[in-house]
């Protein structure tokens, strides 16, 4: 008597080769779990690539505590996915891939060549050879009356079936590397309710610059200084002067409440501490000090080390009765204020604010509305600041909804 055959093992579809889209690959694949991922763009993991240009910072090494901090109104829903797969996790993961990582001065974790590539290599050839199928220049178009998925391929559209899916497609910025946002319309279709999509980690714009200040400074990177929002602590660090305004790593740390007030109000204003490492006491006394025949430009590089660009961002922001009193110009150079009018465009922000509610999901990361279709990644409505927080949490979103998959997957 013949033997029944053995039941096919259960089919995944995976849509968005991201960092996100391509962990839940991983858990799947390592369970046995067929595995096909498809991805817009002629290669996977673009933006992870880009990202990396300037250094591949993976995570960041401080405290616990202070890292969930780093999520804002979104830590409670964060703080479970970064139980399961945190930022020591996530380096012994690498590890294993082959990859060494350091912790640099900042705290920030990097891979010890500084770059997305090899990482990104060494990543595809596991997913491979446990059977992961890629597909790349593949566009998913939503959903067929009968459940199957439409993609777009090459070739012309064709109808995938799936036992689960995940959707794993990116926020709406750098739509030239696929997160472009083209998803929400496809969600909203099926009854879910998305968060408007806005820049997060993004530039913003100043009433104008004088011609000769944004001819001389634009580009210039604003270091050792400090800016604070109201009457939160300062936050230390350095940004970049842009021809209409501002950007960089320490703008971006306040992104969202400057977002949020600019929605509310129409601008915020924030103050700039251009000596930082200085008490007001200290930069005062040191102003009252004779300069005899110096010109103030000289008194103040001579006595504070205040030139170029820091120099600059005070003669254009403050006043001149300021200049004529050492009390006022102390005041200006520890709280110069900057009003900011408007963010950047999305798509040249770095990432995205807004997305899939996790009031829509369950725990395992799951369309309460849709069941066996998962998201995660930035597609959810969460963001971070820069410093390794965003991808972090994109890699344990993504072996979150892996795992509910798995669970999804075990009856059937």
């Amino acid at each position: 008597m013949n033997e029944s055959a053995a039941p096919a093992a259960p089919r995944a579809t995976i849509i968005g080769g991201g960092p996100a889209g391509l962990m839940a690959a991983e858990v799947l694949a390592l369970a046995g779990v067929r595995v096909d991922l498809y991805d817009a763009m002629p290669s996977v993991g673009r933006k992870f690539l880009l990202a990396g240009v300037g250094g591949m910072n993976i995570t960041h090494s401080e405290p616990k505590q202070a890292f969930l901090s780093r999520y804002g109104e979104r830590r409670e829903q964060i703080e479970p996915l970064l139980a399961k797969f945190g930022a020591d996790r996530l380096c012994a993961w690498i590890h294993g891939l082959g990859i060494n990582t350091f912790v640099g001065s900042s705290g920030r974790v990097f891979p010890t060549d500084m770059k997305a590539a090899p990482l990104l290599r060494a990543w595809l050839k596991r997913l491979r050879e446990h059977g992961v199928n890629l597909h790349t220049r593949s566009r998913w178009l939503g959903w067929n009356a009968d459940g199957s998925l439409r993609i777009a391929t090459v070739a012309g559209e064709i109808a995938v079936r799936s036992d689960s899916t995940l959707l794993a497609l990116g926020g709406g910025s750098w739509a030239r590397l696929g997160s472009d946002g083209t998803w929400v319309p496809l969600l909203e279709q099926r009854g879910i309710a998305v968060a408007a999509l806005q820049p997060s980690n993004c530039g913003f714009e100043v009433s104008g610059w004088s011609p000769l200040f944004a001819e001389k400074f634009a580009g210039a990177p604003v270091k050792s200084s400090a800016i604070r929002l109201d009457q939160e602590p300062a936050r230390l660090g350095e940004f970049v002067i842009t021809t209409g305004g501002v950007e960089g790593s320490l703008i971006y740390s306040l992104s969202a409440p400057i977002r949020e007030r600019i929605a509310a109000e129409g601008r915020a204003t924030i103050y700039l501490d251009l000596l930082p490492q200085k008490s007001p006491a200290q930069v005062e006394a040191a102003l009252r000090k004779p300069r005899g025949s110096k010109s103030i430009s000289n008194h103040l590089r001579g006595q504070l080390g205040l030139d170029g660009v820091r120099a600059g961002l005070l003669r254009e922001l403050s006043s001149a009765e300021a200049y004529a009193d050492p009390a006022q110009l102390a005041a200006a150079i520890k709280a110069l204020p900057l009003t900011l009018l408007k963010a950047r465009p999305l798509d040249e922000a770095i990432s995205s604010a807004g997305g899939v509610p996790f009031a829509a999901l369950d725990q395992h990361l799951m369309l309460r509305q849709l069941p066996g279709v998962f998201c995660a990644g930035e597609m959810l409505d969460w963001e971070a600041p820069t410093g390794g927080y965003l991808l972090t949490a994109c890699f344990a979103s993504g072996r979150t909804a892996g795992l509910g998959m798995l669970e999804w997957l075990k009856p059937r």
